[in-house]
């Protein structure tokens, strides 16, 4: 893909500059989509873990049709799948479906059943941090719905920052948003949400390696709960 900007640090810290002075959270987020959709035109795409559909609703307000990249790992919970073939029929976006080079069995027959629990890390490595990487390969800038009040580990994160890793920008439109901020628009726009949600999985990964959350409890707690790993790799 084209785009007639090319994608640079100093690029991306003018833009983090500019729109961290927007106060509204929702005007936030849509003017730092909006400024991709423009920047970037075709170069610019949006993940979504399907564990809402906040981003990509946002996102298709601001650039119309845009790209939405799922990561289908192989061992996403039933109602992840559902929510990514709801939210992809009912939003004017464009899905990008993207699969490991191995199937679980294929990876099984490799490295033995159970990955997950006996090297998370090969396993994410495998399972998400490649095809993402092939499948951002034809574009020059990203977005996500990382948030700031997640965790420690994204407490610092910028709404316009540079993938050096990649590359490419990368945007994290929602950055600045609370718990609160996503609950009012999810309610006040009737998002679909994943129905983990109601049974206490507060953030939703692969089934084997993500449970529910106790009240009180961090939001990310149930993410590879007992092995001391708090990221999968994609936001590093």
């Amino acid at each position: 893909m084209t785009t007639a900007v090319a994608p640079t640090p100093e690029l991306a810290a003018e833009a983090d500059a500019r729109f961290e002075g927007i106060a509204d959270p929702v005007e936030q987020a849509l003017a730092v989509l909006r400024w991709a959709g423009e920047t970037f035109g075709e170069g610019f795409a949006i993940t979504s873990s399907m564990a809402d559909g906040l981003l990509a609703h946002l996102a298709s307000r601001a650039v119309a049709g845009v790209h939405v990249v799922f990561l289908d790992t192989g061992y996403h919970f039933a109602e992840t799948i559902g929510t990514r073939d709801w939210i992809s029929g009912v939003l004017p976006i464009t899905l990008v479906n993207a699969t490991p080079e191995r199937t679980v069995a294929e990876q099984d027959a490799e490295h033995g059943p159970r990955l997950h629990d006996r090297d998370p890390d090969l396993c994410c490595a495998l399972r998400k941090v490649q095809p993402l990487a092939r499948a951002l390969a034809g574009y020059v800038a990203w977005g996500s719905g990382v948030r700031r009040d997640e965790s420690p580990t994204r407490a610092g994160t910028r709404l316009v920052d540079w993938d050096a890793g990649r590359g490419m920008v990368k945007v994290n439109p929602i950055a600045a948003w609370t718990q609160d901020d996503v609950d009012a628009y999810l309610a006040e726009h009737q998002v679909p949400v994943n129905p983990l949600h109601e049974v206490g999985y507060a953030s939703i990964g692969c089934a084997p390696c993500t449970r529910p959350v106790a009240p009180g409890e961090d939001p990310r707690a149930g993410r590879w709960a007992g092995r001391g790993k708090t990221e999968c790799g994609l936001h590093a």
